[in-house]
């Protein structure tokens, strides 16, 4: 395993900083007048955005795991190349191995806007393939400033076309999720997986958590709105590359049974950038598909 001394060449100063953890996983912590964030490259994994003057936006478990074996509970974990459980291959890692994996720095630049922009890479293997008998390249372009943006490029180096699930599987801090609401999702049809994997079409009304929620919503480029009343403000998430969002809390049977979440469970909601289920792309040879997500905070 690299270590953060392999980066040093990249460090931008004032700005951008790698260092190793206890764990032995390499960060890399951004700080500008925009924002400060963090960045694992164990998973490619974005664990810190916090606008500046702002509370944190992204919710990072106290308990979380923070060694090579475990993904990081919060944050962002990058999913691909299939989601929740291999259909038919149910032994296999869920949600795929990209959030476990060792992720390269392609580029990391401080933009003439004052933002950062960082491109992280992983790329097939033998242990891939032993997985997911596919050859592709993936990259998570990230940009850090007053918002943050996200997106999930793969690319498709086989000779053959291949079928992939992705997911930027976002983590957001709220005061308490039984007060929240999410909005963007009306008349939507979605799997609910609390219930068996039945299909349901969404009301008008916004989101309300009000016991385990575990949604696969299908055939939306929607932007979704997480309104947070304690906190007093809403974050937007808008997307594009994306047909299919997940809006996921686990409540407190499913939650407090996470070791490396526990009773953490009210402060967090994911809302997920998602292609899977019936809207998993199809990637010719050659060609590239990106998924992306912009989160931005706003008063309420």
């Amino acid at each position: 395993m690299k270590t953060a001394a392999d980066f040093r060449h990249l460090e931008i100063p004032n700005v951008a900083t790698f260092s190793d953890t206890a764990g032995g996983l390499v960060r890399l912590k951004l700080a500008t007048p925009l924002a400060t964030a963090e960045v694992y490259l164990h998973g490619g994994h974005i664990t810190k955005f916090q606008p500046a003057g702002g509370p944190p936006v992204l919710f990072l478990s106290k308990k979380s795991l923070f060694n090579s074996a475990k993904a990081i509970r919060g944050g962002v974990p990058v999913i691909f190349p299939w989601f929740g459980g291999k259909v038919g291959q149910p032994e296999l890692p869920a949600h795929g191995f990209s959030r476990t994996m060792e992720w390269d720095v392609e580029s990391l630049a401080l933009l003439p806007s004052g933002e950062v922009q960082l491109v992280l890479r992983i790329a097939s293997t033998d242990a891939t393939r032993a997985l997911w008998p596919h050859d592709f390249i993936l990259r998570h372009r990230i940009t850090i400033g007053s918002t943050l943006e996200m997106i999930l490029e793969a690319e498709n180096t086989s000779p053959a076309p291949f079928t992939y699930e992705d997911a930027l599987h976002t983590y957001f801090t709220v005061a308490d999720v039984l007060e929240v609401s999410v909005g963007g999702l009306p008349s939507v049809d979605y799997i609910d997986k609390v219930d068996g994997g039945t299909r349901k079409q969404q009301d008008a009304e916004p989101i309300r958590i009000e016991g385990e929620t575990d949604r696969l919503y299908l055939n939306t480029t929607s932007t979704c709105t997480v309104d947070d009343p304690s906190l007093g403000r809403r974050i937007v998430v808008e997307k594009s590359g994306s047909s299919s969002t997940v809006v996921w809390n686990p409540w407190a049977g499913k939650g407090m049974s996470l070791t490396d979440l526990g009773e953490e469970w009210p402060r967090m909601i994911c809302i997920e950038t998602v292609n899977a289920a019936e809207n998993a792309i199809t990637l010719a040879a050659g060609a590239r598909h990106a998924t992306r997500a912009l989160v931005r905070v706003e008063p309420r």
